[in-house]
């Protein structure tokens, strides 16, 4: 059953698509059933909002003069429906979270932020570990969700929310450093760290479809060991951008790789029916990532 969107909502959506027929796909509506509800705010506040163009629409003079009291008046909407729906449900206990230490790093704290200021007595617990205690975690009931990369979620019910590009990292100072991107094959030329197995089901993934094997020099769960590792020119190491957005350290850089490649972050749920709590988390994460 789709969710119910009121005109504005609409509006919004349409101008975001730049179309008629994407805002209805996005929407789960039929294109003439958001044609109609178009016409009908124009009329109701007498200008015409949108001109057609090749393949689309765009906003008139009129239309991008409306756009913040429609934008506002959505606002207002959405944070009445929310506060009836805490008045009723009276949202509370704990929200179990298996999480990895970049999304921990990165994304938690606004994840905490954010229940902290709407869901007072909802206490967030952050388990830390790797892809595969998360899974394991999940399976068995001992967290309501976890992030994972896609690779390892393959039976579970698994919401995508971002793709995070794979990159090669190595010494400011590294032959390597004066190249736009490094396929494997030319990284491979150096002693290798990697992360200890169940954190780099991505990278071993990514090493298996490569010809040329690397010289493991180091092991280490800890990206943060990893980056000094690498900073002292004890070897090179793949990683991924979020990773280096939390654990980059200075005399440490990085390049894409060729062809590039990413791995999926998304989060995951055993196949039983979601908590209320664990599926507020999933619709905060895919309206701030997804």
């Amino acid at each position: 059953m789709r969710e119910h969107k009121d005109r504005y909502d609409i509006f919004l959506k349409v101008c975001e698509t730049g179309s008629f027929s994407k805002a209805a796909e996005a929407l789960n509506y039929t294109q003439s059933g958001i044609s109609q509800m178009m016409a009908s705010l124009e009329e109701e506040l007498e200008v015409q909002l949108f001109a057609r163009i090749n393949r689309g629409v765009t906003l008139t003079d009129s239309g991008i003069r409306l756009l913040p009291y429609i934008r506002e008046m959505a606002n207002q909407k959405a944070r009445l429906r929310q506060a009836a729906f805490n008045i009723n449900h009276n949202v509370e206990g704990k929200l179990q979270v298996g999480s990895f230490s970049s999304v921990t790093t990165l994304w938690m704290p606004e994840v905490i932020h954010y229940f902290k200021k709407n869901y007072p007595k909802v206490e967030v617990e952050i388990l830390d570990g790797n892809y595969d205690q998360i899974r394991d975690w999940i399976i068995h009931g001992q967290v309501d969700c976890g992030f994972l990369s896609s690779i390892v979620a393959d039976d579970l019910k698994f919401y995508p929310l971002w793709d995070d590009p794979l990159c090669a990292v190595f010494p400011e100072n590294h032959p390597l450093a004066e190249k736009e991107s490094v396929t494997l094959p030319e990284l491979f030329r150096y002693p290798l760290i990697i992360e200890t197995p169940g954190c780099d089901n991505d990278i071993q993934h990514l090493m298996s479809r490569c010809p040329v094997k690397p010289e493991i020099a180091y092991s280490f769960r800890d990206d943060t060991i990893i980056m000094a590792f690498v900073r002292n020119g004890l070897g090179v190491t793949i990683s991924q951008e979020l990773v280096m957005k939390a654990f980059a350290q200075p005399g440490v850089t990085s390049r894409p790789l060729e062809p590039a490649c990413c791995r999926t972050i998304g989060l995951a749920f055993s196949k039983t029916p979601n908590s209320v709590v664990s599926q507020m988390l999933l619709e905060y994460l895919q309206k701030k990532h997804g």
